[in-house]
């Protein structure tokens, strides 16, 4: 595996090689949701590029960008062993040289969901998606479906600019009680972590989207929202822990739903 540090040096790299290319984009802080995107990339392509950038421009909250895990070494031990061929990890300077003077911008779906509770959020998504992936250029790369409206706001944005990359979506990697993988979750107390999992397991249940909010209340979140769309169920919720307050999203299909 090969650590790339800046963009010059990852372009004179990308001209020499030939096959398919897998990217998998991250902010650090991996772990096994990331592992599964890194394992299908390798299986479906001849080298697979991971990147490490924490988005500043994404966060709305400025706490929140201070506390979110920042794991380097292990990151890269751990994307050596699961057969990461490069890592590609640009500073903020380089990546953002323009001071954010461009910025890509959705109209519709990005207000809606954690776009209308984070501001700005998805605009600091996929600006920094869009230079990502003009500069490792892949023929596939692969998103969670975690975080659904951001893979869906991925996938759309690459079809409206025309741009000749593949977004492949990735089944939600869970805990044992269905708590969704998430960096944040390093983040979760003992007590908060117990709690966590309850989340999926009420928005799994047949109780419409009030009642739904109503009981992850009485648990202990603060609700953002709980919306059913297109037979999909999104939530949102934050719980307090000693390192405090912890956002956790999710989301299910659930054939028995009609939208509320």
């Amino acid at each position: 595996m090969k650590v790339i540090e800046n963009v010059a040096q990852w372009r004179d790299v990308r001209e020499s090689l030939t096959g398919s290319i897998g990217f998998v984009a991250t902010m650090g802080a991996l772990h096994g949701g990331h592992a599964s995107l890194l394992a299908r990339s390798a299986r479906e392509n001849d080298i697979t590029v991971l990147s490490i950038f924490l988005n500043a421009t994404q966060f709305n909250n400025p706490a929140d960008l201070t506390c979110y895990p920042k794991t380097l070494e292990r990151d890269l031990t751990l994307a050596c062993r699961l057969g990461a061929d490069y890592v590609i990890t640009p500073s903020n300077e380089e990546i953002y040289a323009d001071q954010f003077r461009y910025q890509i911008q959705e109209t519709q779906f990005s207000r809606e969901l954690c776009g209308a509770h984070r501001d700005g959020h998805f605009t600091g998504v996929l600006t920094v998606v869009m230079k990502l992936l003009n500069i490792v250029q892949p023929r596939r790369a692969y998103f969670g479906e975690k975080d659904f409206q951001q893979y869906q706001l991925i996938k759309d944005m690459c079809e409206a600019f025309f741009m000749d990359v593949d977004i492949v979506p990735c089944e939600t990697v869970r805990e044992d009680d269905g708590l969704a993988l998430s960096s944040r979750n390093e983040l979760l107390d003992a007590p908060a972590r117990e709690t966590a999992g309850v989340l999926n397991e009420l928005i799994r249940t047949d109780l419409d989207d009030a009642a739904v909010a109503a009981a992850l209340t009485e648990a202990g979140f603060c609700v953002d929202y709980i919306v059913t769309k297109q037979r999909r169920r999104f939530a949102a919720a934050t719980l307090s822990c000693e390192q405090g307050n912890v956002r956790l999203i999710d989301n299910v299909t659930l054939a028995t739903l009609s939208d509320a």
